[in-house]
């Protein structure tokens, strides 16, 4: 009886532990809740369901010192496809036009997702989130922003940010 016993409870260890290592993969983050922060901890990025334009297909919010926070939209191009992102500050609400709309942006780009072995891919539209996120040329972007400075932000993030976390 007791080797009996040893034998079943060796086949529940290896049971609890093949899920254990099945777990992580299945609670991989989507993109659309994925907490994102800089090298230098100056901004963190929090990704929410895209709602509203049909086009959006992801939406974020990126948040600096002082409480500054920039709303952040990706639509996907025609043509080549790519993730073209798109980052604003106190834009108006309701139907903007393109001079509105082109005074309240901060950045925009493509943005480009980057996995542990170095390989440089395009941001999801949906799925699990990228391990690292690239926006080129965000932090000299933002530092010619009227928002910098004493009328807003103070420290300029890197333009490289990790995943940090998923919300619930």
């Amino acid at each position: 009886m007791p080797d009996r016993f040893v034998r079943r409870s060796a086949g529940m260890i290896l049971g609890c532990a093949a899920i254990v290592a099945v777990a992580p993969a299945l609670a991989a983050c989507p993109v659309e809740l994925a907490v994102y922060g800089d090298r230098d901890n100056a901004a963190g990025i929090d990704f929410r369901p895209a709602t509203g334009l049909a086009t959006v297909t992801n939406a974020f919010r990126m948040t600096l010192d002082n409480g500054t926070a920039f709303d952040g939209m990706v639509m996907w191009s025609e043509g080549t496809e790519r993730p073209y992102g798109t980052l604003t500050y106190k834009c108006p609400d309701g139907d903007v036009t393109g001079k509105e709309m082109e005074a309240c942006t901060v950045w925009q780009g493509v943005i480009y997702t980057a996995d542990e072995a170095g390989g440089i891919d395009l941001l999801p539209k949906t799925g699990a989130a990228p391990k690292a996120l690239i926006f080129p040329d965000l932090g000299p972007s933002l530092r010619l922003s009227t928002v910098y400075g004493t009328a807003g932000f103070s420290r300029v993030p890197w333009d490289v940010f990790t995943l940090k976390g998923c919300q619930e």
